[in-house]
């Protein structure tokens, strides 16, 4: 928020944006309302998104439309088994100039605003951890030399969750670095007539810049001035706790199907996450219920289950919302 503006200022303006971004969004993407805020979160709150779902869903239209919307740089990345880590960060060649040969740089994909790790699985865990230091510091470096990331910096990584052929899974260090993991249902009935008459005729919606790289980075400014209090923030805190099988009073799931708990980074996108939902209400300090509205995209990428949970088929969701069910809002 800057000093000219109050603070209702600042949320009326922050509304604004969005509604534009959503409106021109909502010209390509049909229904998913949840998914496209869950991406702005992430991108308002400078994290990262994973998101998981069937083949077909719209999940690479949807970072399309919205990398179109906010007039930023766009990258996509197929990920599959024979890539290599330089192929994602660029690589030094030899190159002639006047006679004089030096060592140039020559970037890779990874250096744009919006950058689409799609079918991120895919990929050898060597290449998976290419992106690691781009998600955590914004910078790449290679050999020896560090090249740092122009902001907004945002990674939207996709992954099949049916498909286990030919796949690696994300290791947990690289799955804590993404802020919210969102699960792309099954568009309903009416949807799905929405989705033939806008793809099957001969119109096609066109998807028009609406924000700059400026307006987003000065949004991102009003989301960390946003009051959190005391109470809100201890609520969060022992969500996170709740999770952890060790600790006095976690839920019987928890200790029964649970094999590690979230880490702090969890709270940490409890917390921002629900200022950007307080945003998006039209409120400038967030609360107990901001905190559960994020709370599973913020936790459920980060609780790791046990063998009894994988072979129960527990859910991690469901180990969640007995947490949300055992958690009062206020403490003793």
């Amino acid at each position: 928020m800057t000093d000219e503006n109050t603070p209702a200022e600042a949320v009326a303006r922050f509304r604004e944006h969005i509604d534009r971004v959503r409106n021109e969004v909502g010209k390509m993407i049909v229904g998913q309302n949840e998914i496209v805020d869950g991406v702005l979160t992430c991108l308002l709150a400078s994290g990262h998104a994973l998101l998981e779902g069937v083949p077909g869903l719209g999940k690479t239209m949807l970072v399309r439309c919205l990398a179109d919307a906010l007039a930023l740089r766009f990258s996509r990345i197929q990920f599959t088994p024979d890539l290599m880590p330089a192929d994602i960060l660029g690589t030094t060649v030899i190159a002639e100039e006047g006679g004089a040969r030096m060592f140039e740089f020559r970037p890779g994909p990874i250096f744009a605003h919006i950058v689409l790790a799609d079918e991120i699985n895919r990929a050898t865990p060597k290449t998976q951890s290419a992106l690691l230091e781009a998600m955590q510091e914004h910078s790449v470096t290679v050999a020896k030399t560090t090249h740092t990331l122009e902001e907004p910096y945002f990674v939207l990584a996709t992954q099949n969750p049916l498909e286990m052929e030919g796949t690696y899974p994300l290791p947990e260090a690289q799955l804590d670095r993404f802020l919210l993991k969102l699960h792309v249902g099954f568009p309903s009935h009416d949807e799905l007539h929405e989705i033939l008459d806008r793809t099957t005729g001969s119109g096609v919606p066109e998807v028009k810049p609406v924000m700059d790289r400026e307006t987003i980075l000065e949004m991102r400014k009003v989301v960390r001035d946003v009051a959190v209090a005391r109470h809100v923030q201890d609520y969060a805190i022992r969500i996170l706790e709740g999770t952890h099988p060790d600790r006095d009073g976690s839920p019987e799931k928890v200790r029964r199907f649970v094999r590690y708990g979230a880490s702090p980074r969890g709270a940490q996108a409890c917390l921002i996450g629900a200022k950007v939902r307080a945003l998006f209400d039209g409120r400038f300090s967030a609360s107990a219920d901001d905190v559960r509205a994020v709370m599973k995209p913020a936790l459920r990428h980060r609780v790791i289950l046990n063998f009894e949970g994988e072979a129960e088929g527990i859910r991690t969701d469901e180990v969640l919302d007995e947490i949300i069910n055992s958690v009062p809002e206020t403490s003793g």
